[in-house]
């Protein structure tokens, strides 16, 4: 019996570390500075056509060198964005700040971010949505 729980024990342990091996294998973060942010999108809810609406997304430098950010695209200019301009280290985070303007625009919005910067998975998306409802009258 103590046999066979020791050979259950061992291969167990292999079990586990090959998976976490297969894991690294299929998630690995290449080489140079890379950028991972905390949510890669925020739904705002519904908004009334007019009202400007902030959020900041953030993100870590998760590579092994600085990442420097060039730009930030945004897909029309009812959105502005502000971002860092000096070099994020390694292990370092740091935010871009996004302002939707819902001025002239009704409905579903969705809007994509597209940060262009030297990391190994330039460029990255992040996205802003919104429902717009029509202005209540006063």
């Amino acid at each position: 019996m103590k046999k066979y729980l020791l050979t259950l024990a061992v291969l167990l342990s292999l079990s586990m570390a090959a998976s976490a091996q297969d894991a690294e294998l299929l998630d690995p973060t290449p080489p140079g500075p890379f950028i991972k942010f905390s949510e890669m999108s925020h739904d705002f809810g519904d908004i009334e056509q007019g009202d400007r609406v902030e959020y900041t997304f953030e993100f870590t430098n998760t590579g092994d060198a600085p990442v420097v950010i060039s730009n930030v695209l945004t897909t029309c200019g009812c959105t502005a964005s502000s971002w860092p301009r000096e070099p994020i280290v390694p292990g370092a985070s740091s935010k871009i700040e996004v302002t939707f303007n819902s001025t002239g625009k009704i409905g579903h919005q969705n809007k994509v971010i597209t940060i262009m910067s030297n990391a190994t998975n330039n460029p990255e998306r992040v996205k802003i949505v919104t429902n717009i409802l029509p202005k209540a009258d006063s």
